[in-house]
């Protein structure tokens, strides 16, 4: 059976969010792109560029242990990364702006 691919983020979102219903999951994404930013920040204010490399193990890693410890699921960056990571960042602006709900629960 031949899977169907995503072809825009606005058909990609729903999606994203249906993988990323539990507490702890959205908290941990919410945190990692969070300290995403801070550490950009960071490195820009300071021009100590070398801290850049840490951006992708903080961003991962966060949501990373959110997929495989609560959600229980593979993160979306295997299949669609570019999608998934601008989803990332929706997602954490939607939270900071209480568009989104960090309590979801899984039925």
């Amino acid at each position: 059976m031949m899977e169907t691919r995503m072809k825009t983020l606005k058909e990609f979102y729903p999606y994203y969010l249906s993988e990323h219903q539990n507490y702890t999951c959205r908290m941990l994404h919410f945190v990692g792109t969070g300290l995403l930013f801070m550490i950009l920040v960071s490195a820009l204010v300071t021009q100590n560029y070398v801290w850049l490399f840490s951006i992708p193990v903080v961003g991962y890693g966060f949501a990373w242990v959110g997929h495989f410890f609560f959600e229980k699921n593979k993160p979306a960056t295997f299949k669609y990364p570019l999608f998934s990571l601008a989803s990332d960042f929706i997602l954490f602006f939607d939270l900071l702006r209480g568009k989104e709900k960090f309590r979801i629960i899984k039925k």
